[in-house]
């Protein structure tokens, strides 16, 4: 038998680092070749990691809610793997090496485990709780045993985010007798502190670095959305009858860009110092906002060799899954350009971020009926049609303004000219 160190692998493009929301086995518990062994939360995914191989899990190196760098060794195995590498088990207060042990570790020798901090009251339960759920019960000094008490009305009886503040506005004798520690309730006109979730932070961080390393320009044109919505009108019911998916807006945007982007593809591309590097794959990222007001974006891969219909299902795969925390880290890495559907919460136009290291960001708004002109071979009219403002959002190092405009025009024309699949 070997203990063998497991270390916490790539996570995708530009991901450093995660934190850990939760182990799935304890200490001295087997676990099998790919099974899950922890639950972990970077800026872009929540998703497990699984064994690679069987053993039996004889030292968590961290606990929940530490973070955890690529590389990095998390956890220890008993088995009977042979490794290559061999070196020693760092030391830590709570579990010392033995001398003259032989530990072995799948890890380079440069790769040092960190001890974390011990675990509080607020990183143990029996079941799952997100990031935010966690830190609102610690902002309150709500014990685990309490939080583990409350009804949870998400999937598999998950503790939501509404379920902890009903729970903190119901009246004291409704709550578990456990409950008497003494807490900070907001009162009606005080502010209120609320730290960042980590997804927060980096999502900060992450919009903070692009503003300051692309100019941001953005264009405008208005969109008549006439037969994109008369299709959808006429054939939503049958398509998912059909198909037996819903169908959206959303992959007639990612279809419309996906051509654009093949006749202009110099909007696809990004800047590494005062190399521009051209993508040959255009990988669309469309923002998906999450119950918990984050925003993640998966990423439909290779759109431009997909049909429609290819990628409709992706497109409400990968929404249903991002919602549902259930994406992998592949699935939100590689996108060469993004959409953000503005109009899906009421607004009616707006200046997005890029997210680097792209160079140009689609938003859409609300699609809204109004007046407008319309040339007719009898002379000009009003009429009443659905409109959309269409916006590009680009890095003006690279896109200059009739690059982005003659790319936005283009999108422009494949919407007012959408021809059914």
């Amino acid at each position: 038998m070997a203990a063998t160190e497991i270390v916490l692998p790539k996570l995708g493009e530009s991901v450093i680092e995660a934190t850990i929301i939760r182990w799935l086995k304890s200490e001295g518990e087997r676990i099998n070749e790919d099974e899950p062994l922890i639950e972990i939360a970077t800026d872009k995914v929540d998703s497990e990691v699984p064994a690679p191989f069987s053993g039996i899990l004889i030292k968590k190196i961290f606990g929940d809610g530490a973070v955890v760098s690529v590389g990095q060794s998390f956890a220890i195995l008993e088995t009977e793997l042979e490794a290559t590498v061999t070196t020693p088990i760092p030391t830590t207060p709570s579990a010392a090496a033995e001398p003259g042990a032989n530990k072995k570790s799948l890890v380079t020798p440069d790769i040092i485990p960190v001890v974390p901090p011990g675990n509080d009251d607020h990183q143990r339960g029996t079941r799952f709780y997100s990031p935010l759920v966690r830190s609102i019960a610690k902002q309150e000094n709500i014990p685990m045993k309490v939080l583990d008490s409350i009804p949870g009305t998400g999937k598999n009886d998950r503790l939501t985010k509404s379920d902890l503040l009903s729970y903190l506005s119901s009246p004291a004798p409704a709550k578990p007798k456990q409950a008497v520690l003494p807490r900070e309730l907001p009162i009606h006109g005080e502010d209120q502190v609320i730290e960042m979730t980590r997804m927060r932070q980096l999502i900060a961080q992450h919009m903070v670095r692009s503003v300051q390393t692309s100019p941001h320009v953005t264009s405008f044109a208005e969109v008549d959305m006439s037969r994109v919505v008369h299709w959808r009108d006429q054939n939503k019911d049958a398509y998912l009858k059909k198909h037996n998916q819903k169908l959206t807006y959303t992959p007639v945007f990612i279809h419309a860009i996906a051509k654009a982007v093949s006749d202009f593809p110099m909007v696809n591309v990004s800047v590494d110092g005062n190399r521009i590097t051209l993508h040959h794959g255009i990988n669309i990222g469309m923002a998906v906002a999450l119950p918990d007001f984050n925003l993640i974006v998966p990423v439909v891969k290779d759109a431009s060799f997909k049909d429609f219909h290819a990628i409709v299902k992706e497109v409400n795969d990968l929404a249903d899954r991002a919602r549902r925390s259930k994406l992998v880290p592949d699935e939100v890495a590689g996108g060469t350009i993004s959409l953000t559907n503005l109009g899906s919460f009421g607004t009616l136009m707006g200046t997005p971020i890029i997210n680097q290291p792209q160079t140009a960001i689609v938003a859409v708004g609300l699609i809204k009926k109004r007046a407008v002109v319309v040339e007719t071979p009898g002379g000009d009219m009003i009429a009443i049609r659905p409109v959309m403002i269409l916006s590009v959002t680009y890095d003006h190092r690279v896109i200059d303004g009739a690059l982005g405009g003659q790319f936005l025009g283009r999108i422009q024309h494949y919407l007012e000219n959408f021809e059914q699949p």
